[in-house]
């Protein structure tokens, strides 16, 4: 839309976009989003699945056996052209489709991690993804917000913005509503401007939307945001890396059996195709697109266990984990705060029925004003401590509605973790009333007085017994309990900006607020899921540290012997003393968030692999520096949510866990997926690469091995991806990340399985081989086939065995290898494809011979884990992550 923004008034601004003071209306919104689209920036990099299938066809093998495949039909042999053909069509189809699924599955997992908007419609204040918002919208923003779209600020209170996402300057920018007069000032200088993607970092404002999508300043440099490549997962480097190296030796294997072949007589063109097809087949080229696929749709499948991954290194690195800082409140905690008391210097009780009116009135005025709950919906929304201390004002007769009458609020001072208190400030009759509320050992050493009521008169004396009331609230601390401070102070005069230092000194002691915020059912038996996992649960709250402490070993976190150490110890100790002594702490109280990026470095120092929690704006940079930085969804900040690798989206401990579970699930089953294709592989190699130095002929043709390639790699290896976790998968240590995807004794199975497989293969040629060249190609097709899927079944754990795991426990595997049989009979036994497969029926009981043959792989490995479970083979190897992160 057209106009200078920032040089017009915010009146002229809303005539101009036709925007009444209560938002659009949603017939209007839709209209305004059919002309100028949705407020999003499109995605230049997305493929369509057409593009996806031609990609499929840039493998130079597979370039080099089309070419084969047609000069072999000009020559003359049309039927094996278009088998071939055809089977590497089919192979194409499944590839593209494998990768569009990852493309929805990651796309999906962007669009829920989108940010919301509040926005004024249809005269009321409504949640919206931002994605909906268009030009003339109205749109509250507060500290810890994303910027959704370009908005002309029309209100502001204290409002900070971190324009660095779009200037480049690393400062923030204090904003203000005021029109400006240069038409030409820089982006940076337009102050009552408000950004697409930047972050407010403090203070509160409303804002209407004048631009969006491409047309925002962020969408105008859309192209040169969009210029990189997407990320490659620490998993997939490392398996390119490997693919290029096996890709030589695999090219290296197929002209040896190429010469083999020339050497034994067979036809050129023939050896040519066969070496080629094994090279298409044998190469593992698809890898690291098998890992995308299996880390998106992982991913995907976390959202339903609550935990929602924004990068996908993060799900398979999760497994990996030795620390978890994590919050207290809402996480380990119900964050349903109760007022379950109030204490006095008069006494205490449930309610305020104990106090004289006076001393009443003043304790319901500062519970009923110094609150933030705001009516949204014909529904009060607020954090659920301020939602606590409004049900204890209202249920002793104290109103915000009509309290705010008489006293209303002019100026506020926000609570943050460093200050630890709120100030609200207030006209009435004689002047201004401040009202404070926030942590007792902040706010009482502010207070010289403290007040007691007589009738309706409010006196107040002398703060003589300060630490007797401090004592009180260590005590209630250590039960476990929540405590907040009231306290007011009376200001003479004018307000002026240079006396706001002085508000929240010399005040006046009203009372103490006990509440309690329950452990979550959950989270004990969570805790020691993570010990039994080898992973060490820290807390780290703004709470009191003896009600830290409390908490913390209710849940199992800390013993009675452990310390809580504060923020302020941890301010006083060497970065040498941390470093001795991080490892032995169970308990971080009163912490503040920029110390929480001090105990994630010391902890990574020492060789540990963390994930750290948090929700507000300063919780960012420890966040973004752990390993696996985890954000709230419920109460989390934009800001926070941006630097966070996963997002709990009901704030719950035990997710952090599942998601744990499910991360080691997902990252055994991609190792359980790449031992079987890899010793399939190998299998096949192995068998064409020993038949000529045995003195057998070349035992396969092309199109055997093409088939062999599609049936066996293509259903069960996707059943991988169902499979469910082995049951001592939360009994094993942390896996270092920058372990081998090979260790533990991978490499070892993948060279005998592939000789056994190979040899057996051999082995059924030798014996059939009396019977004529289609029939024992055709058992040695069938054994190799057939080999292959008993491996799949066998290699569904890795220690576990099948018949303790349970045939039925996969499902889509047992149908994925019940299919292929299927498919292997029919290409035996149709007549049709047997003259396009060049095979020949075999008697039934030749058939039960191969199956034994081929069984023999089962019960081998089998016998491998019956070893590894008493520990005899593969030794578990020692973990150092050392200074490593998620982050490619």
């Amino acid at each position: 839309m057209p106009g200078q923004w920032h040089t017009q008034t915010p009146e002229a601004v809303l005539r101009q976009l036709n925007t009444a003071s209560g938002g659009l209306e949603s017939i209007e919104a839709q209209r305004r989003i059919s002309q100028f689209g949705e407020n999003r920036i499109p995605d230049s990099r997305k493929q369509t699945l057409f593009s996806m299938f031609i990609r499929q066809f840039a493998d130079v093998m597979i370039l080099v056996l089309l070419a084969a495949a047609v000069i072999s039909g000009v020559v003359g042999d049309v039927e094996d052209t278009l088998a071939i053909l055809c089977i590497v069509l089919i192979n194409a189809l499944i590839g593209a489709s494998q990768q569009y699924r990852a493309e929805k599955a990651v796309a999906a997992l962007r669009e829920m991690s989108a940010p919301d908007a509040q926005v004024h419609r249809d005269s009321r204040l409504q949640t919206l993804a931002a994605v909906l918002l268009v030009p003339g919208d109205i749109v509250e923003l507060e500290a810890g917000n994303q910027i959704p779209a370009d908005l002309r600020l029309i209100s502001a209170e204290q409002l900070e913005v971190d324009e660095s996402a779009l200037t480049g300057e690393s400062h923030t920018v204090s904003k203000d509503v005021d029109a400006l007069t240069d038409d030409n000032a820089p982006i940076g200088d337009r102050i009552n401007m408000a950004y697409k993607s930047t972050l407010v970092t403090k203070g509160k404002a409303r804002g209407v939307v004048v631009d969006t999508g491409l047309n925002t300043q962020v969408g105008q440099i859309a192209a040169l945001l969009q210029a990189h490549k997407e990320a490659k997962t620490p998993l997939q480097v490392r398996l390119a890396s490997f693919g290029r190296y096996l890709a030589l030796a695999v090219i290296g294997i197929c002209a040896l059996v190429f010469v083999a072949g020339l050497l034994q007589g067979q036809p050129i063109l023939l050896m040519f195709l066969t070496a080629v097809s094994l090279a298409v087949a044998a190469i593992p080229e698809a890898l690291p697109a098998v890992v995308t696929i299996s880390l998106a749709l992982g991913a995907h499948k976390l959202i339903r266990q609550n935990a929602l991954v924004r990068n996908l290194p993060a799900v398979e690195t999760l497994g990996s984990v030795t620390y978890i800082c994590t919050d207290k409140t809402g996480t380990l905690t119900l964050n349903k705060m109760t007022a379950e008391r109030i204490v006095s210097l008069e006494g205490e009780g449930a309610d305020m029925g104990f106090m004289a009116p006076a001393l009443r009135s003043a304790c319901g005025t500062i519970l009923a004003l110094n609150n933030d709950m705001s009516e949204r919906n014909g529904e009060l929304t607020g954090e659920p401590t301020e939602q606590a201390l409004y049900d204890l004002a209202v249920d002793n007769g104290f109103e915000k509605e009509e309290l705010s009458r008489i006293y209303p609020r002019i100026k506020s001072l926000t609570f943050d973790s460093i200050r630890k208190m709120m100030t609200t400030v207030h006209r009435d009759d004689t002047g201004y009333l401040a009202l404070v509320k926030g942590a007792p050992e902040v706010v009482i050493p502010r207070c010289n007085q403290a007040a007691v009521g007589e009738g309706e008169q409010l006196f107040s004396r002398l703060f003589t017994n300060k630490q007797a009331v401090l004592d009180q609230v260590d005590q209630l601390a250590r039960d476990g309990y929540r405590v907040l401070a009231l306290a007011r102070k009376r200001v003479a005069g004018e307000l002026r900006p240079e006396n706001e230092d002085s508000l929240e000194e010399n005040l006046t002691f009203i009372a103490l607020v006990v509440l309690v915020d329950p452990p979550r059912d959950e989270a004990p038996a969570a805790v020691r899921d993570c010990h039994t996992a080898g992973i060490t649960p820290v807390m780290i709250t703004g709470d009191h540290p003896a009600t830290a402490h409390a908490i913390a070993r209710r849940l199992g976190i800390s013993t009675e012997q452990d310390k809580a150490i504060t923020g302020a110890e941890l301010a006083s100790i060497s970065d040498e003393r941390l470093l001795e002594t991080v490892r032995d702490i169970r308990v971080y109280a009163r912490v503040s968030p920029e110390q929480k990026l001090r105990i994630v470095k010391a902890l990574q120092h020492q060789g540990e692999f963390v994930a750290m929690t948090g929700d507000g704006v300063n919780d960012a940079p420890a966040i973004k520096h752990a390993n696996i930085g985890i954000a709230m969804g419920m109460k989390g900040t934009d800001v926070a949510r941006g630097a966070a690798d996963m997002v709990l989206l009901d704030d719950n401990f035990s997710t952090i866990v599942n998601a744990v579970r499910a991360g080691r699930r997902i990252f055994d089953n991609i190792r359980k997926f790449i031992s079987y294709t890899m010793s399939s592989n190998s299998g096949e190699i192995w068998t064409l690469f020993l038949a000529p130095f045995l003195g057998l002929p070349i035992p396969l043709l092309p199109i055997h091995i093409l088939w062999i390639n599609i049936v066996t790699d293509g259903l069960p290896g996707l059943a991988y991806t169902a499979e469910p976790a082995d049951s001592n998968v939360m009994e094993r240590k942390p896996r270092a990340p920058d372990e081998s995807i090979f260790a533990h004794g991978m490499w070892q199975h993948i060279i005998w399985v592939g000789l056994l497989i190979g040899g057996l293969s051999i082995g059924s040629q030798a014996w059939a081989i009396a019977k004529g060249a289609e029939y024992w190609q055709t058992v040695v097709f069938t054994v190799l086939t057939l080999s292959q899927l008993f491996h799949a079944l066998a290699v569904r754990s890795e220690s576990v065995s099948l018949f303790t795991q349970g045939l039925f426990s996969n499902r889509a595997m047992l149908l994925a290898v019940g299919l292929t049989i299927l498919l292997q009979l029919a290409v035996i036994y149709v007549p049709l494809l047997n003259n396009i497969f060049h095979t020949k029926p075999i008697p039934l009981s030749d058939l039960i011979v191969c199956f034994a043959i081929s069984s023999i792989v089962l019960w081998a490995v089998e016998i491998e884990k019956w070893l590894i479970r008493r520990k005899w083979i593969y030794g578990e190897v020692k973990i150092d992550v050392s200074h490593l992160s998620v982050r490619p």
